[in-house]
């Protein structure tokens, strides 16, 4: 093994334990019968505004349609998001947030800001923020495999 082969072991090694943990630890926080999945596209969906289509969604999060559409089911039996035809295409539906949905997420947020506040304020604001750059190329050249 090369030296870049440690380091690109240890790496993958450090990012999925640290997934698995942070998973774990951010599920308990959420509230009542919310996943982790739900609210994952309840902040996508706050943060980016506009309609997506399911396909558009699981693509995005790389989940199969099957998948995608079970997580929607559920938000939508909840209330928090509207699912509409596309009008233009009637074989496509769209996927809009709804006020339900975004006091959801603002519940879930100010669930989970203690627990990632404290984290950040543990490693350090400084360092966490030049990791970032780091993650976010990351998970680009992931994407573009």
């Amino acid at each position: 093994m090369t030296d870049d082969d440690t380091l690109a072991t240890a790496l993958f090694a450090e990012l999925f334990t640290s997934d698995q943990l942070a998973r774990t630890r951010l599920s308990k926080a959420l509230p009542k019968g919310m996943e982790l999945s739900h609210f994952s596209v309840l902040n996508y969906l706050a943060q980016t505004g506009g309609e997506k289509s399911p396909a558009q969604l699981a693509k995005i999060f790389s989940l199969t349609r099957g998948a995608m559409t079970n997580t929607l089911n559920k938000l939508e039996w909840a209330g928090y998001v509207n699912v509409r035809p596309d009008w233009d295409d009637a074989r496509r539906k769209l996927v809009t947030i709804s006020p339900a949905g975004r006091t959801a997420r603002e519940v879930a947020l100010s669930d989970l800001s203690p627990l990632i506040s404290h984290l950040v304020s543990e490693i350090g604001p400084e360092r966490v923020r030049s990791t970032i750059p780091v993650l976010r190329e990351l998970r680009r050249k992931l994407a573009e495999i």
